[in-house]
């Protein structure tokens, strides 16, 4: 019996590999995402702690006028930083939709190498079962020759 060989096997592969080199680069951007959001969720700890520190501590007694300006440039600043890293999680989130659609066309190009492969083969061993048929055709035919041609 004869081997199944797909010719088109090193396409497959090369489409398999461009699959996974989409998979990788899709789970960067979303790591670059998840880096991203930890830096913001960083910040807001930054500013909520602050913010407790200065109620807790500084708001009793005599008010250092000068500690709250200080306190208050530091809030704004991060929130300018915080803004920032909205402003790059929404571009990274850009990039995750981009890298999404390329992996979807890249599992759309190895799906229809594989159905094509799946068709040769069908195909292949529907000729393996006519060429199979045809031998015990012709086996029969020869045993019923050769018991005709015993009995004459």
């Amino acid at each position: 019996m004869s081997k199944f060989v797909f010719r088109l096997e090193p396409v497959l592969k090369q489409r398999k590999r461009e699959e996974q080199e989409k998979q990788r680069e899709l789970a960067l951007r979303e790591l670059v995402v998840v880096n991203l959001q930890i830096e913001l969720k960083r910040l807001d700890d930054t500013l909520k702690g602050a913010s407790e520190d200065l109620r807790q501590n500084h708001l009793t007694g005599a008010i250092d006028m000068s500690f709250l300006v200080a306190h208050r440039r530091f809030l704004l600043s991060m929130q300018r930083q915080g803004v920032g890293v909205v402003q790059k999680i929404a571009a990274a989130h850009v990039h995750v939709d981009d890298a999404r659609r390329k992996l979807a066309e890249a599992a759309k190009q190895r799906k229809v190498i594989e159905r094509l492969r799946e068709r040769h083969l069908l195909r292949w061993r529907e000729d393996q079962a006519r060429r199979e048929q045809a031998e015990m055709d012709e086996i029969g035919t020869q045993i019923g020759y050769a018991n005709l041609t015993q009995d004459s």
